[in-house]
């Protein structure tokens, strides 16, 4: 009889603490998803830190009055000076190295100062008092939609404001310098700009914005390596938690329910290492499986792959690394290993991922996330592949070797753990089941 009020659940009130921790632990983990989902997203603009734009001064300068002048250096150090550092990496480079850092996703956008600058900005002075047509000096803005269509929106939100004061303090000067030519001889009628001159000479500067190797069609603006991303972690991630759920229920360690009724099996005899290599074998051979239908499915949708080869390994990979250290928590901490995988895949994975707004625009304790987070370098090594020519310099190498890291530390920490558990005797055969092997009870 007392065999039987174990199984229908008769047995002592729960403490009150048993009700009263779940409700504690829900209200933590709902804080932590509020700081770091609405925290990212709350204000971009002001929490911009080491943004990376190349500024390209090419300009040689023109002979104006028997001096020399360059007004493209002092257009590069207004720019440095009304750029805020602390926001923005302005890094002075000549176009060949910044052509380089495009193509492999280093800077998000470059301004171009081009060789004949002055000179067409002295020609620009010369027609407001001679008639002729004449075209303003073009400053060019190539902003680098692969990096990441919203990281584009800054670089042409911050070059906007720069630029409008650059234009505004050169047509000044330049306008000065015009009217000093005007003054007349001593006697002579004086010589007054026209309306329309006045108008060219106060913004002198044409500002050209446009992308740097534009995505292709079927790329959803740059968020396919996003999703694509997302998909592979997730899959890792629900790879883990299904396999460990269904191996522990025909192991008989874990009954199955199935509406009102549950199974729970006669419990094998097998250490904890051993249900560990079993789980990891399984999400092994399931990797390349799922890897190959998310490419297929990639496929069937027009999706543009160029490196099919290259997304499925790294995918395989990816999908590897994530549910075999999933499984690996989930054996070292039980039932918190939910808990564990949860926050460090998900929660902090999304917002320090990088995938939606660069992460020189999250706060910098999200941006610190993005060293280890796994998110942050499968996307990496996505980007690189779907965007990049699957360079090593543009983010795959950097997303394969933490890949690779992620699995060994997956590897480590369930080898130390469930050895560790062995050693000590903690057998999970010390649970007492009182039902028959295969038997349905209600």
């Amino acid at each position: 009889m007392a065999k039987d009020s174990v199984v229908k659940g008769d047995r002592p009130g729960v403490p009150l603490r048993g009700w009263i921790v779940p409700v504690f632990v829900v209200s933590l983990l709902a804080a932590l998803m509020g700081t770091m989902y609405l925290g990212y997203t709350s204000d971009p603009d002001k929490n911009l830190h080491d943004f990376p734009v190349a500024l390209v001064n090419s300009d040689d300068g023109d002979v104006l009055d028997g001096r020399t002048v360059n007004i493209g250096d002092q257009i590069s150090d207004a720019l440095t000076s009304k750029i805020p550092a602390d926001k923005i990496d302005l890094r002075l480079i000549g176009w060949n190295e910044a052509r380089r850092q495009l193509q492999d996703g280093q800077i998000y956008g470059a301004i171009v100062i081009p060789s004949d600058f002055s000179k067409r900005l002295s020609i620009l002075a010369a027609a407001s008092v001679v008639p002729g047509d004449v075209e303003r000096p073009v400053i060019s803005v190539h902003t680098n939609p692969r990096a990441g269509t919203y990281a584009s929106q800054i670089v042409q939100r911050v070059t906007d404001r720069a630029m409008k004061q650059v234009n505004a303090t050169v047509g000044t000067q330049l306008t000065e310098q015009v009217k000093a030519k005007l003054q007349p001889a001593p006697g002579a009628a004086p010589t007054e700009l026209s309306g329309a001159a006045r108008l060219q000479l106060a913004k002198p500067i044409d500002v050209v914005v446009s992308p740097y190797r534009p995505l292709p069609e079927g790329t959803g603006q740059g968020l396919s390596a996003f999703f694509y991303t997302l998909i592979l972690l997730f899959s890792g991630f629900s790879c883990a938690l299904i396999i460990h759920a269904m191996v522990d229920n025909v192991l008989g360690y874990v009954p199955a329910e199935y509406g009102p009724w549950y199974r729970h099996l006669q419990p094998v005899a097998i250490s904890r290492w051993r249900t560990l290599i079993v789980k990891w074998a399984m999400a092994v051979i399931a990797a390349p499986i799922i890897s190959g239908i998310f490419l297929g499915i990639a496929t069937l949708m027009d999706m543009p792959i160029d490196h099919p080869l290259a997304l499925f390994l790294y995918g395989t990979l990816a999908i590897s690394a994530v549910s075999v250290t999933g499984l690996s928590i989930l054996a070292a901490f039980g039932t918190a290993g939910l808990l564990v995988n949860m926050i460090v895949f998900v929660i902090l994975g999304l917002p320090s991922s990088s995938g939606t707004i660069p992460i020189e625009a999250t706060p910098r304790y999200i941006a610190y996330l993005a060293h280890f987070e796994p998110m942050h370098q499968i996307y990496l090594a996505v980007r690189s592949i779907l965007f990049f020519d699957a360079h090593l310099q543009s983010g795959l190498g950097t997303g394969i070797w933490m890949t690779v890291f992620g699995l060994a530390l997956g590897l480590v920490l369930g080898a130390v753990a469930t050895h560790a558990y062995d050693l000590r005797g903690l057998h999970r055969l010390g649970v007492s089941h009182k039902t028959t092997p295969g038997a349905l009870v209600e």
